[in-house]
Formats: C-alpha cells, structure tokens, sequence
C-alpha cells in the first residue's frame, strides 16, 4: 500500500487563488506477483464536510479505510474553504477526478469505475460535480466524460438553497449572493443523465432538515434518475461511519442500530450500478 499526496493546483499549473488549497491523498495499492497484476479496481473520491468552513477529519481517513477494506482506492480532497466560494471548490473536486482517471492506469484504476461520496456540505459539492461537471465554470479543467462521476453517494447532504435547509452552508458556498445560491440548490440542477445516486439522512438530523435528501429524490425520481434513498429513524448530523470509531465525544450518539449499515447499502447500490468489483 502506497500513500499518494498531491497538491493539485501545482501538479496542473493552474493557478491559485491567496489561501486556496487542493491537497488529493490517495491510498493506492501494489501489485505483485501473488495477486492478478492486471486486475482494475474501482476508485472513489471522497469529500468530508465541515460548512465550507473547514474540511472534517471523521469523514476523511475514516470513510477511506472502510472503502479500502471493500476493495476501492479511496482518495480524500481536502478542498479550499471560506473565504473561497464557489466555483472554486467544485474545480478543485474536477481537478481531482481528472486526476484520478489520468492515472488510472498507473493506480490500477478502472476509470469508468471512479464514484464519489461527500458528506453535508461536501454531499452538497459531491451533488454540484454529479450535476454540474460540464458547466462554463470547468471548461478549463479538462472534458466533462473526466470530471463526470460514475456514481455518487450522498450523506446527510445540504441541496436546497430555499426554505429549511442549513443556511450558512449555502450562503459560504455561494458567497452570499442570492441568484448563486438559487443557481445552486441542487433541487434546480437534477438532469437525467446525471450518475446513478446513493442517499442517506436520519429523519431527525439536528442541522441538516431530512427534507433536503427527500426533495432532491422527489426531483430524481421526476427526471428518471437511478438512485436509491435511505432515512434511519434517528440519529445526529455528522454521523460519518457511524460507530465508535468517529463519534464526536466520549457521549454515544443515539443512532438508530442500522444506521452504520449505510456503507453497505451504498456499496451495493452501486455494484448493481456497475460501479463496485464484482467480487464484493
């Protein structure tokens, strides 16, 4: 096992912005003589949250390790926050699937096998590059068959710009401009040929209204989109994998006991939608 580290502005000589910051790791895997050399692994690109005012460590390494152990090359963005808004996050999360397929052969990737999973406001920039991956904001970064995921998982995830919804969040992201934040309320970007898509969300999420998640699938459903929605009964926001191994304090969360099946659920969704190996 090899651990890569790539700070992305530099390695594409695209210039940056005072403060702004794409730093990719990525776990990736050795080849030898006692496996096949040729197998190509699935990869996925996983984006933490934290408001778009700072990137979580428990839903960065911990969500990699569990993808690891399932046979995927997992990398973490650990992407520009505020002042920065957007297009900036979501260039540097294109930057990092460019990268990804690029290197594809070289990682043992199978590029059409490259999803990505984002976590509240980084389920929110995980939504904008599954919806928005040809827009005029990337058309520098490279063709959108590079930038567009082939699956998407979506975690307690903020979407809407209107109503009950995490405020502060869309207003970081957007930089307070009112008809940017219209623009990127996920409900408004939903497009049938958008990745097949894996949401999940507890009913009563303390920060993040559940009727994000139930909207934005009310909208897939509509425009025919291959997706699947899972609310747990309870449990709080930010719960990333669930258990022990990422609670937020020595106070055991009061999650709902299926709630830590969500990775499972999600793997096979997306192995029924071509994504996972096949071996899983």
């Amino acid at each position: 096992m090899e651990l890569v580290n790539v700070k992305l502005y530099d390695h594409f000589g695209i210039p940056a912005a005072e403060g702004a910051r794409a730093d990719l790791s990525g776990w990736v895997y050795h080849t030898s003589w006692e496996v096949n050399a040729q197998r190509k692994r699935p990869a996925v690109l996983i984006l933490p949250g934290g408001g778009y005012c700072f990137v979580s460590d428990r839903e960065a390494e911990p969500i990699a390790y569990r993808f690891l152990a399932k046979g995927f090359v997992p990398f973490v963005l650990r992407y520009s926050i505020t002042p920065h808004s957007f297009p900036t996050q979501l260039r540097e999360a294109a930057m990092a699937m460019r990268f990804i397929r690029e290197n594809a052969d070289k990682f043992s990737i199978d590029p059409s096998k490259v999803a990505a999973i984002g976590f509240s406001a980084g389920g929110h920039l995980c939504g904008t590059l599954g919806m928005m991956y040809d827009c005029p904001e990337l058309s520098d970064i490279g063709p959108a068959e590079q930038i567009r995921p082939d699956a998407l998982c979506m975690s307690y995830p903020v979407t809407l710009g209107w109503g009950p919804t995490h405020g502060e969040t869309m207003k970081t992201v957007s930089g307070g401009d009112e008809t940017l934040k219209q623009r990127l309320s996920l409900d408004t970007q939903v497009r049938p040929d958008m990745p097949p898509t894996f949401l999940w969300h507890t009913r009563d999420d303390d920060l993040v209204p559940v009727r994000n998640s139930i909207i934005l699938a009310h909208r897939m459903e509509e425009q025919g989109v291959d997706f699947a929605l899972h609310i747990y009964r309870h449990g709080w926001h930010g719960l990333s994998t669930a258990d022990e191994q990422t609670y937020r304090s020595d106070v055991t969360p009061g999650a709902s006991w299926d709630v830590a099946g969500w990775l499972e659920s999600c793997i096979c969704f997306w192995k029924e939608a071509g994504i996972a190996i096949e071996d899983q």
